[in-house]
């Protein structure tokens, strides 16, 4: 009995000793395939060799010398180009906060005279812009930076910071808000390079272009993007811009604003100023640049006297249809619509009259009312321009002295004469304007308000007939009768409804 106890016991501690011997040998075994594999992976992979494309030796010439000229063109042109930041304080009256609706439980506060009081207090709001610029010019320790007007409009502080990561105070010098440039200033002892400013003119769709600046603010700044000019020339810029501009696909971006576009030989040949764009701001591939020849009279303007003049014309310009070419026998001309005159303007004492088809200006020919407004608005005041019209389908040419703009001249709507739009009847316009189609005179497109028209009492809608009782049955006619008034009176004959009206008698 006890020796089947003591060999009971012994086969059970033999047991134990055999079973940890196996579980052991397991885990060794698990441990081991668990280090050892992925050795054994990384080894495999080690092993394999990828052997580079193979580009023949005259191609990648190309592509190394292409390389070599955009790291010599960023070099040379980063250093000269600058963050430009911007804070706009507003002060607002907001009633002050006591902690508690004190209104509520006791009623308004009252003064000596028992009238509500109201406590007020001054609040300030700031908000923080960013923009591009580059270094243009320096006298001694002061450094002139063109960039967008729009980037620095309202702003209260203007800081400078450039791609060693300084900062310096600034100041506004002048802008240009119908072409979108400005001037600012900063002092430093430090030696900073000039941007060369190429020439706009010699640009052409297909160049290399190449653009520099701070897109989307001081996380991405100092980047530069390349792309080829896509078009030039293009109009219809933001905010009444008069700018011809350089359109590319090179990637520009909000905070790009005011950065050059650079072509191959390290010019800058525009200044990004705003992107077309259809998903909430971002590049699309299409951006826009104001040519740099367009600023360079800025530049100087503002720095010698700190705002600029523009010439001034004294017409209200638009460019007709079809219809009114056609209308008006000017279906193979191109140019500009003189459809208003502001009386005593340098077209008026020139001699150009409402219903005027602008051709061309010292022989350049005039595509459009855009491009007429930046010719004569880089005019200088006091130049005489070689204007051709035609009227009545004869050429003429009248020589107009150019003054100086001002928004008090060019905004005063009670000169503008006569100060209404008409179209002719189409059949299309009959229809829109559910008319029978033997309806009469010529549809009152838009109406001036204060000018002579609308204190006759004209409106959107009429339908003139006659202008100081000469019948109009065309817009040739109807021109021609406004020129041919040599009084100083005028009035209209016109259908309203069903009703044939005559309007007051305006005086000049």
């Amino acid at each position: 009995m006890n020796l089947m106890k003591k060999l009971s016991s012994r086969s059970f501690f033999i047991f134990n000793l055999v079973f940890i011997g196996v579980i052991f040998g397991f885990s060794m075994a698990f441990l081991s395939f668990s280090c050892t594999a992925p050795r054994s992976t990384n080894l495999v992979q080690a092993q394999v060799v990828t052997s580079p494309p193979e580009i023949p030796q005259d191609a990648m010439a190309v592509l190394q010398s292409m390389q070599t000229a955009l790291r010599g063109i960023s070099d040379s042109v980063l250093p000269s180009v600058v963050e430009v930041k911007t804070v706009s304080v507003q002060h607002r009256q907001d009633r002050g906060f006591q902690g508690i609706p004190w209104d509520f439980f006791f009623g308004p506060r009252r003064g000596p005279d028992n009238q509500p009081q109201e406590q007020e207090r001054d609040r300030e709001f700031r908000s923080r812009g960013m923009g591009s610029g580059i270094i243009i010019r320096h006298t001694g320790d002061v450094y002139y930076v063109l960039t967008n007007s729009h980037v620095v409009d309202g702003a209260n502080e203007v800081v400078i910071g450039t791609r060693a990561g300084k900062e310096y105070n600034a100041e506004l010098v002048g802008q240009d808000s119908r072409r979108d440039l400005a001037v600012v200033r900063f002092r430093s002892p430090e030696d900073f390079p000039l941007a060369a400013l190429g020439n706009s003119d010699d640009v052409r769709v297909g160049d290399w272009a190449i653009a520099m600046g701070n897109p989307l603010g001081e996380q991405f700044s100092f980047s530069v993007t390349m792309g080829i000019v896509s078009a030039v020339g293009r109009t219809g810029g933001p905010g009444g811009n008069i700018n011809d501009f350089i359109q590319t696909d090179a990637s520009i971006n909000q905070g790009n604003s005011g950065g050059p576009l650079v072509n191959i030989h390290g010019e800058v040949i525009g200044i990004n100023t705003w992107i077309a764009s259809n998903v909430g701001g971002g590049s699309v591939g299409l951006g826009f640049a104001i040519p740099i020849n367009n600023a360079k009279r800025t530049i100087d303007e503002i720095i010698r006297t700190g705002s600029v003049s523009d010439g001034w014309l004294g017409v209200s310009l638009h460019d007709p249809s079809r219809d009114t070419l056609a209308a008006l026998g000017l279906s193979d001309k191109r140019g500009a619509m003189a459809s208003q005159v502001f009386l005593g303007s340098p077209a008026d004492s020139g001699g150009i009259r409402a219903g005027d088809f602008i051709t061309h200006v010292n022989g350049t020919e005039v595509r459009g009312s855009n491009q007429l407004t930046q010719i004569v608005g880089n005019t200088k005041p006091g130049e005489t321009l070689r204007i051709t019209v035609m009227r009545d389908r004869s050429s003429l040419d009248l020589n107009v002295r150019i003054e100086v703009r001002t928004t008090e001249g060019s905004a005063d709507s009670r000169k503008l004469w006569p100060g209404l739009i008409v179209l002719p009847l189409t059949a299309e316009l009959r229809s829109s304007l559910n008319l029978p189609n033997d309806a009469k005179g010529l549809h009152v497109a838009d109406v001036t308000a204060e000018t002579p028209a609308a204190i006759v009492g004209i409106r959107r809608g009429d339908r003139i007939t006659a202008v100081n009782d000469v019948p109009v049955t065309d817009l040739a006619s109807f021109y021609k009768a406004l020129r041919e008034n040599t009084s100083r009176e005028l009035w209209f004959s016109f259908i309203r409804g069903e009703n044939n009206l005559d309007s007051i008698r305006f005086r000049r």
